[in-house]
């Protein structure tokens, strides 16, 4: 017999994996499938006290693994006896299908070391997954998951969605892409995420969710109150789904960044979208790229942003959206005073001297606006050269000049001769010195080098970079 000590009594497992007794109570199962169960009883008796001693932890974790491996009938992962211990555990690719994942949720029943889980494309099927949240209901340490491309189905869908209305779990994090859900399972997980305010981040990208799943998810978007991420991109989105999501979103508080990429809303849905973000006060971050929304899309998302106070980065990338288009969205954004736009990408869209121009005027009014865009079409190469030189390298060869550090020559711009200033005036008092003329692109990519992403740059940055 195999024994593991714990505090208070043993666990003996039957080599054979047959039988499984736990000596103190006297229980007895024909297999592992009973395992998890008797553990989860021991754990809610008081008896089976696997958090609280850090010696036993450290003892046996390895042994239980491998003891569950014998029971369960396959060959232990070297690369998770290895790292069982450490709080991120990479086991994607590993071939585990649903009896290995029995076996590592088995000993992670009473681990307190994990906190990020990847199990992706481990062909782990319902079995699998059905052992992981058994394992998640005594396992309050396990945060961050993720079970991609595992083949889960509807069946599993319905394991998950049964995961989801026990509210019970510590985990926050759930990926879920490429799973063969379809529109029964949207309707399964959609009932289950309405009343559920513990998931916070949910990938639910590369299914086959269409109209009907948009429905479905769209009235759970429409109440529920935990979800601050969610991923849906690479779905079947069409019409009348994505307007129903839109609805849901209306009046969504929670909701901060969605990606709707990659699913052919078109034009039509941009209305709803223009509508989401005239009304929504909590999106902060939107992706719409490569869904054909073109000129007139791009028309009607603008109507949004002229009023948005919220949204920080929309991406419209690989869309047929032209000069025109971005003409439109950019000066919504200067027509906002309340605008907190931080990136417009409309990185396929080539555009003229004379946008340049008027994007100036944007960066005048916003000045923590950053459009990416693909070219300047007709630009000279004089131009073009004074557009791309690299700043950090002009001022160096400045402070190289004058014998002061990069460093010196910033905290001579700052009134307060500090290492820190704020975004918007650091953009200014850059625009206005003289001592190393910069165009407004330059600045930006000055900019991107400092920034703190806290409204802030920070020059000890410097200390670590190359210009």
């Amino acid at each position: 017999m195999g024994l593991i000590s714990y505090p208070k009594g043993n666990i003996h497992l039957g080599l054979s994996g047959v039988r499984v007794s736990l000596s103190h109570r006297g229980l007895t199962s024909q297999t592992g499938a009973g395992f998890l169960a008797h553990i989860h009883r021991e754990r809610s008796s008081g008896r089976g006290q696997y958090r609280h001693d850090e010696k036993f932890f450290t003892t046996g974790q390895k042994e239980l693994y491998l003891e569950a491996c014998k029971l369960v009938g396959v060959v232990p992962v070297s690369y998770f006896i290895r790292n069982m211990e450490e709080s991120y555990v990479n086991l994607n690719h590993h071939g585990l299908g649903p009896r290995g994942t029995k076996a590592i949720a088995i000993a992670l029943v009473s681990n307190t070391a994990v906190t990020k889980l990847e199990l992706e494309d481990n062909c782990i099927m319902e079995e699998g997954v059905l052992s992981l949240v058994e394992m998640l209901q005594e396992n309050y340490y396990l945060q961050e998951m993720n079970i991609s491309n595992n083949h889960l189905g509807l069946e599993g869908a319905r394991i998950i969605s049964d995961f989801f209305e026990r509210n019970s779990s510590s985990v926050w994090s759930l990926e879920l892409s490429g799973n063969d859900f379809k529109e029964e399972s949207a309707a399964l997980l959609g009932q289950a995420l309405s009343t559920n305010y513990r998931i916070k981040k949910l990938d639910l990208s590369h299914n086959q969710f269409s109209d009907v799943g948009g429905e479905h998810l769209g009235q759970m978007l429409a109440i529920n109150v935990g979800l601050t991420s969610l991923d849906l991109s690479w779905n079947n989105f069409h019409t009348r789904g994505a307007v129903a999501l839109c609805n849901g979103l209306r009046g969504n508080v929670t909701l901060a960044k969605l990606d709707l990429s990659m699913n052919g809303l078109g034009n039509e849905v941009a209305l709803a979208l223009g509508e989401v973000l005239r009304l929504n006060s909590c999106l902060v971050y939107l992706d719409i790229s490569g869904n054909d929304i073109g000129n007139e899309g791009a028309s009607k998302i603008s109507k949004g942003l002229e009023s948005n106070e919220s949204l920080r980065v929309l991406k419209l990338f690989l869309n047929p959206i032209n000069m025109d288009g971005a003409i439109l969205l950019i000066l919504a954004i200067k027509r906002n005073p309340k605008s907190r736009m931080e990136e417009l990408d409309i990185s396929n869209v080539l555009v003229s001297e004379q946008f340049m121009k008027t994007l100036d005027g944007v960066y005048a009014v916003h000045p923590q606006l950053d459009v990416v865009f693909k070219a300047v079409q007709g630009l000279s190469a004089k131009k073009t050269i004074f557009l791309l030189t690299n700043p950090m390298k002009l001022i160096q060869s400045y402070a190289d000049q004058h014998k002061i550090t990069v460093v010196d020559f910033f905290k001579s711009l700052n009134p307060t001769g500090t290492m820190k200033m704020s975004v918007d005036e650091f953009q200014k008092v850059m625009i206005e010195q003289n001592k190393v003329p910069l165009n407004q692109y330059q600045v930006r990519e000055v900019i991107k080098k400092l920034d703190e992403k806290t409204g802030m740059v920070n020059f000890s940055f410097l200390n670590t970079m190359k210009p």
